[in-house]
């Protein structure tokens, strides 16, 4: 009989292999207990004196009757029962011609590999380069200040996240996320995502399964290029027909999936400008923060701190204001890991997050962000994309040469004194840092909610709030300031029939994972619309 168990439970006080804590659990011997399928790990740190492991699993168990009874009326074990895949009906109208699929990240490598797995033939094309390429640009920016505009943290194959900690969380509850986790694991993710409650990849690892995943559309019949940087978009009676290229090169295109990320600043001009309909939104700006990683441990884990089964802690923090008008917020939380270069324009500095998938840098560090809208940058579809420019040249002037960003530590922040850069720990910021007030290049009102914020966080981290720690700006692509807006059934544009807008760049997503299944959903949504070209 194959069981699903809930809450097995193993205390760090007393280790015990996974096998005795579920024989424990659901009383039985070991010599009835078959094999063991982790469907979910999580770390139990609310005691800090008792930290424990908790798993769900599914487990084979040899019992009678009487003893099944006995199993199913506990609350926390139940029978397993595998739910059978929706039925895709594919569509019956003709495609003109192959789907093109404009941006490789997360959202445009699934759906271009949906698209073909199901015999579409889609033409997924990329602005910047192939990842190998790529973290050469990015490394030589890093140790250097020499910018490439077309390859950086935010343009090339994978998308921003391939230069972030890799998370694979998300806040929507959707069946097909185990089989997205599934087709990252067989493009070389590790598969401990497949259980973990907060999975993640880490940057190193991340590389690889983006590689892998754009090789499989290739071998599935699909093509990738590379250094395609879509200009325009070919229009005729409000129906896109497929797109120009910056080097002339039209292509027509029997759907075309607006995956172009959350910094495609020149193409949302030109969807602005070509009557698509776009609307700005509301994100949120700030900084990064960064402590010894120890400290953060010690201040999730206690006594435990430094556990070979704990890794790396983590941590999310809300403060709202008094009068509930701001929120000072944790984002994108990178345990073990480093704070990068992250500008996407020359003459502006962006400050982002990374970690490798061991997570052992030594240095926690995340974004530290405030909420912003319309009412702080003004009407327009792209008031919010000038609001972050406005901010990240400021940041730019500030730091004074070669992309070096603003920085303090904690306490001339708090005291508003002489910026210092010493403190806990030295910044990991490359190609280096500039002591700056942080007042100078960020909002009055951004700054004070941050300073309450923090403060609120002291109380409840122990050590957070200490004045050693180290802030770093301007964080500005928490998400885009803009949303195309789209039919909620059918995900196409509002405006303009065949055009479908996906993903975090279109404003319908919030990370990786979320990214990838609007990226899936949307495909699906254009193959029942549509038939295989094959």
């Amino acid at each position: 009989m194959k069981l699903k168990i809930n809450n097995v439970r193993i205390s760090l006080l007393h280790e015990q292999s996974l096998e005795q804590a579920v024989c424990k659990k659901v009383g039985i011997s070991r010599e009835m207990l078959g094999g063991v399928q982790i469907l979910r790990k999580a770390v139990d740190a609310r005691k800090k004196q008792d930290v424990c492991l908790n798993y769900h699993v599914l487990a084979d168990i040899e019992a009678n009757g009487r003893q099944a009874k006995r199993l199913l009326a506990d609350r926390d074990i139940s029978k397993y029962e595998q739910k059978a895949a929706p039925e895709l009906v594919l569509g019956t109208l003709p495609l003109s011609a192959p789907p093109v699929v404009i941006g490789a990240g997360p959202a445009g490598l699934l759906a271009a590999l949906q698209l073909a797995e199901h015999g579409y033939q889609p033409l997924l094309l990329e602005r910047g380069k192939p990842v190998a390429e790529r973290v050469q640009d990015v490394q030589r920016f890093w140790s250097s200040g020499d910018f490439n505009p077309v390859s950086n943290v935010q343009f090339g194959e994978g998308g921003a996240g391939t230069f972030s900690d890799g998370k694979l969380t998300t806040r929507v509850n959707d069946p097909q996320m185990a089989d997205i986790l599934r087709l990252f694991v067989e493009a070389g993710a590790p598969e401990n995502i497949l259980y973990e409650h907060k999975p993640h990849v880490g940057t190193d690892k991340l590389r690889a399964m983006v590689t892998g995943l754009s090789r499989r559309i290739v071998e599935l019949g699909g093509s990738v290029r590379y250094n395609a940087r879509v200009s325009d978009l070919l229009i005729k009676n409000n129906t896109v027909q497929g797109v120009v290229l910056d080097n002339g090169e039209q292509v027509a295109a029997g759907a075309v999936v607006l995956a172009c990320g959350h910094s495609a600043r020149d193409t949302y001009a030109m969807l602005a400008g070509r009557g698509v309909g776009i609307v700005s939104k509301p994100f949120a700006i700030g900084v990064r923060i960064e402590h010894p990683q120890e400290l953060i441990d010690r201040a999730q884990y206690g006594s435990f701190a430094g556990n070979h089964l704990l890794g790396a802690a983590d941590y999310a923090l809300v403060y709202h204001t008094p009068d509930k008008s701001r929120t000072a917020y944790s984002f994108c939380m990178c345990p073990g890991g480093q704070v990068v270069a992250a500008a996407s324009e020359s003459g502006g500095v962006v400050v982002n997050g990374m970690s490798m998938f061991k997570r052992d840098s030594g240095i926690a560090n995340s974004a530290l962000v405030v909420n912003v809208s319309s009412e702080d940058f003004g009407d327009g579809p792209l008031a919010g994309v000038e609001f972050q420019r406005q901010y990240e040249r400021l940041a730019f002037a500030a730091g004074g040469s070669s992309y070096y960003a603003p920085a303090q530590n904690l306490d001339s922040f708090f005291k508003r004194s002489t910026p210092s850069l010493e403190g806990m720990l030295t910044g990991s910021y490359r190609p280096g840092l500039t002591a700056c007030s942080l007042d100078k290049v960020l909002p009055a009102y951004v700054t004070e909610t941050l300073r309450q914020g923090i403060a609120s966080f002291g109380r409840k981290l122990a050590g957070y709030a200490d004045g050693g720690a180290l802030l770093t700006g301007v964080e500005t692509r928490t998400s885009a300031p803009v949303r195309i807006e789209r039919d909620r059934q059918s995900y196409v544009s509002v405006t303009h029939d065949l055009l479908y807008p996906c993903g975090e760049g279109a404003g319908y997503a919030g990370g990786i994972m979320s990214a990838a299944l609007d990226g899936y959903h949307v495909a699906r949504a254009i193959m029942e619309r549509f038939k295989p070209i094959k």
